[in-house]
Order: structure tokens, then C-alpha cells, then sequence
């Protein structure tokens, strides 16, 4: 694989981090040394969570934590996507913004990808921030080996993607910091939709299997 920048260091901002993905990246990042804020509409509420992750890391409102770092996680709930980054369009000028956001839906036959007019939550992010850096990945991490402390290791691959080849490089350096995982290169942001969409295949092996799946990429 080609060599990939020093990420050591970077402080890592979480908005959504009161949720598991948010929290259980959170955590892996502190883990892995890097400074991390949690944000939250309610910076009291980030502070919980930043509690219970521990590892020194902080917790604010979304405002402050885009502002103060140096690389931001969007891990909302898809409804409140587009509303989150209008309102942070400034602090998150010139940011590398690494979106994880699944647009799923959920009815009696379980998961499925919902259509989304940009044609991703990635490519919304984009159009939404034209002045930041955006980059898809983390999409198909298991919320609960994140966050389980007696699993040291995550193993799969992260599939990285984005059309600023210096941030994508960044994004697979972070997303290797996390012991077990692999950043691989996935294409172009345009290529986030059936990224995204996996993550409803996901939940059904999970479900048949009762497992935590996630993906391995050969020969690379």
C-alpha cells in the first residue's frame, strides 16, 4: 500500500458523538492517542459522553468542537443532516469532513438504502460545503466492537473515498490508527451511494447470523 501521512496528533471532532458510532469512534481514536471532542447540540450532554468515553477526551457543543478540530466525523442521524452542516458551513470551512452517514430506512423487512437527491449523504455534504474537504468512510464499523472494551482489534477494512487525494490519504492514515482496520481506497466521492447502501446488506448478515460483519478487501 502506499505510504500514508502522520496523522499523530490531529484532533479529532465528533459531531453526532452522543450516539454509539460517534461514541465507539470516539473512543478508538482516543485509544489510539489522538486528542478527540465530542460534539452535541447540548454541550452538557457531549460532556456525558465525553465522560464515558474517557482517554482524556472533551466534550461541546457542535459549534465549538468544528471549530477547535483539526478533522471532523459527521456521525448524526440522517434527519438531521442537512440541518447540522448548514449550521456549521463556517466552522467547517477548509476542514477535512469525513461523513459516515448511512441513509437507511427500516420497515418489517428490515434495512434498506433511501434515495437521496444528491445521490449520497457524502455528496450532500459536499454540496452543502463547498469550501470543506469531504471524504465517505467509517460507514460500515460495528457500533458495538467499538465501543466493547474487551475487543482490542477491529478487523476489516474501511473503504475510503473522496476527490481530494491529500484528504483521503489522511482519512485511511486515521482509519488504520484503529488497531485490526485497514484504510483502503474506494474511488470517487460519486461512488458513495452503494457504499452507504451496504450498510442495509450489513445489518441483514447481522441479523441471520447474529455476527457484527464487516468487510475484508482481497489482494491489496
Amino acid at each position: 500500500m502506499t505510504d500514508l501521512p502522520d496523522v499523530r496528533g490531529l484532533t479529532i471532532g465528533i459531531l453526532g458523538g452522543t450516539g454509539d458510532q460517534g461514541k465507539g469512534l470516539a473512543r478508538r481514536f482516543a485509544l489510539a492517542g489522538h486528542p478527540v471532542l465530542i460534539g452535541s447540540r447540548d454541550g452538557a450532554r457531549a460532556q456525558e459522553a465525553a465522560d464515558a468515553v474517557g482517554s482524556g477526551a472533551r466534550g461541546a457543543e457542535n459549534a465549538a468542537v468544528a471549530t477547535e478540530a483539526d478533522i471532523v466525523v459527521v456521525a448524526v442521524p440522517w434527519g438531521g443532516h442537512r440541518a447540522t452542516l448548514e449550521s456549521l458551513r463556517s466552522e467547517l470551512s477548509g476542514k477535512i469532513v469525513i461523513d459516515c452517514v448511512n441513509p437507511l430506512g427500516f420497515d418489517k423487512q428490515g434495512a434498506y438504502a433511501l434515495p437521496v437527491e444528491e445521490g449520497s449523504a457524502a455528496q450532500q455534504a459536499a454540496a452543502i460545503l463547498p469550501d470543506s474537504r469531504v471524504v465517505a468512510a467509517f460507514h460500515h464499523v460495528s457500533a458495538v466492537l467499538l465501543l466493547d472494551p474487551e475487543v482490542p482489534s477491529i478487523d476489516l477494512d474501511i473503504l475510503v473515498l473522496g476527490d481530494d487525494r491529500e484528504a483521503t490519504d489522511m482519512v485511511q492514515a486515521l482509519a488504520t490508527a484503529i488497531p485490526g482496520a485497514r484504510g483502503i481506497y474506494g474511488g470517487r466521492l460519486r461512488n458513495a451511494h452503494q457504499v452507504e447502501a451496504l450498510t442495509a446488506n450489513l445489518i441483514s448478515i447481522n441479523r441471520r447470523y447474529k455476527s457484527h460483519a464487516g468487510i475484508r478487501v482481497t489482494d491489496v
